[in-house]
């Protein structure tokens, strides 16, 4: 089960790729959107949070880097949850749990 925060939103995967792995690796996002073979502006974009990690991106980061393509799907995933839920939060306030005594 995936376990979302409450108090602070996850940590974005860019800022995962850029800290932990691009910085003290001493890789460019230009180094690495060559290595993977993807634009340089997905990098970019993902690293500035304006863009998500793809099941594509995943997988080509867990052949480079070593980490699990569910890794990073998964900083992804919680990412979008997290979101989400804080977005839609007054109408899923409104929602109902299914009883079976609710639907007769």
């Amino acid at each position: 089960m995936i376990r979302i925060p409450i108090n602070r939103a996850p940590t974005h995967p860019g800022e995962m790729l850029l800290e932990e792995f691009l910085k003290p690796m001493g890789l460019t996002q230009r180094q690495l959107a060559e290595a993977i073979h993807v634009p340089y502006q997905r990098i970019n974009e993902i690293v500035n949070g304006r863009r998500g990690i793809t099941p594509s991106t995943a997988l080509r980061l867990e052949k480079f880097l070593g980490m699990s393509s569910s890794f990073w799907m998964d900083l992804q995933l919680r990412w979008d949850l997290y979101h989400a839920h804080a977005q839609d939060r007054q109408e899923l306030e409104a929602i109902e749990p299914y009883t079976s005594a609710s639907s007769h």
